[in-house]
């Protein structure tokens, strides 16, 4: 037994021979310091740093990292959501500053904006979610459409977890226009 382990049933034995609150708060926080200190957890701890953006529900960034490949549970409905966000918040933010630009040049900026092979995959990379994202052994998890979609994937998440566009729009603009990805000239 480790002493990890050791300590973490020494704290339970404290707990259930203790009803003090404070042995029982004890022992909580002593169990969630052991579950948050995985490879993944820290990966997500980290990337919420990097978009300074904390997670109320850390699970729907836990899923936004992981792909089809790995998991029934998944970021492909938070990736779609994402990346109608982009798109939206594109559209506006070019529209805001030129109310006559053409609709092909308007979609051309928006495509180019939220293109896989591009400015999507490169502020992805850049934020190293090819490290970060879950993928089976048979999944490139370098792959351009697998690191664009867990980019996508957490701006969905974001959404989801303030049940608002706006703090993801917010946050997806600080990280494209942050030095990441293919800036597009606006």
């Amino acid at each position: 037994m480790n002493s990890r382990s050791f300590i973490f049933l020494f704290f339970v034995s404290v707990t259930l021979c203790s009803h003090s609150p404070q042995a029982s708060a004890v022992a909580r926080s002593f169990q969630l310091s052991v579950q948050t200190s995985s490879p993944f957890s820290i990966a997500l701890d980290n990337l919420q740093s990097q978009i300074d953006y904390t997670f109320e529900s850390i699970g729907l960034l836990r899923r936004a990292m992981t792909h089809a490949s790995y998991s029934e549970e998944n970021n492909k409905a938070l990736s779609v959501l994402g990346g109608r966000l982009i798109e939206a918040s594109a559209a506006l933010q070019l529209l805001t500053k030129n109310v006559d630009i053409s609709t092909k040049d308007l979609n051309r900026l928006i495509v180019e904006i939220d293109n896989v092979e591009n400015s999507c995959s490169a502020d992805g990379t850049h934020l190293g979610l090819q490290k970060i994202v879950r993928v089976s052994s048979k999944t490139n998890s370098t792959s351009p459409a697998v690191v664009c979609s867990a980019f996508r994937a957490i701006f969905g998440a974001i959404a989801v977890d303030t049940g608002s566009l706006d703090e993801a729009r917010s946050v997806f603009w600080k990280v494209h226009k942050g030095g990441f990805g293919r800036a597009v000239a606006m």
